[in-house]
């Protein structure tokens, strides 16, 4: 097993007034040469966005961008045509593919939005741009992983990649295994809040954990913690 610790204050800072930001990998004007990604997995930005703001239109190509807000709502318009809000709970993903512009914007006038934005670099390039979000009822994540991108799961919303991501809630003294589900993958464990104890480390709200080489990762929660796991190809 092979594992790298990503503190959450060692995390790069990004402040604009109307958006302030915690980047695990290295972006805009956050570069660290040994923090540019984790195998496939190459953004996981933690975005606070003020009210009435966001990110105006703009660019992507041949990547998979996943949305999860953890407070607040995203409004966001892109140029397939789909304009939609995408609430606390749901789970958005953005195929870009050959290319498309899009923009997101909080939903709201007054409250603050907090939501996590990654990015994966895709199986296949050049595909045809596509969008997708799905509610997920955390009652089914309570001691358990509960799957919300998948590329193979009809209940999740499909990556263009043999990639996973999956949310969990532990209860306090509960010990849960994730099983890789492709052989070479790696795991990328972020602490949403909590705490928690995996491969001999300690870790506490928004640190995170890369783990590669394993076939099998225990997970022990030392109080009420909220997870996400995302399982991609390390190669």
């Amino acid at each position: 097993m092979k594992t790298l610790v990503h503190r959450a204050n060692s995390r790069g800072n990004a402040d604009f007034g109307w958006l302030k930001s915690k980047h695990s990998f290295s972006f805009g004007q956050y570069y660290n040469p040994e923090r540019i990604h984790f195998g496939m997995l190459r953004v996981l930005n933690d975005d606070i966005v003020a009210g009435g703001a966001g990110f105006p239109t703009h660019p992507h190509d041949n990547m998979e961008i996943v949305s999860i807000p953890l407070k607040g709502a995203l409004a966001h318009r892109d140029s397939t045509g789909t304009e939609k809000i995408i609430q606390t709970g749901e789970v958005q993903i953005m195929s870009a593919g050959s290319g498309l512009t899009h923009s997101e914007y909080n939903a709201s006038k007054d409250e603050e939005v907090n939501f996590l934005q990654v990015w994966v670099f895709p199986k296949e390039k050049d595909i045809t741009p596509r969008y997708d979000q799905k509610q997920f009822d955390s009652q089914n994540r309570q001691n358990a992983f509960q799957t919300v991108v998948a590329s193979d799961d009809p209940h999740a919303v499909w990556i263009n990649q043999d990639a996973w991501f999956s949310l969990a809630n532990l209860a306090s003294g509960n010990t849960i295994e994730y099983t890789i589900k492709q052989h070479g993958n790696g795991v990328y464990i972020f602490v949403i809040n909590g705490q928690i104890e995996v491969a001999d480390n300690w870790l506490s709200m928004r640190d995170a954990i890369g783990i590669s080489n394993a076939e099998l990762v225990s997970i022990a929660a030392s109080e009420d913690t909220e997870l996400l796991v995302i399982e991609v190809p390390m190669n």
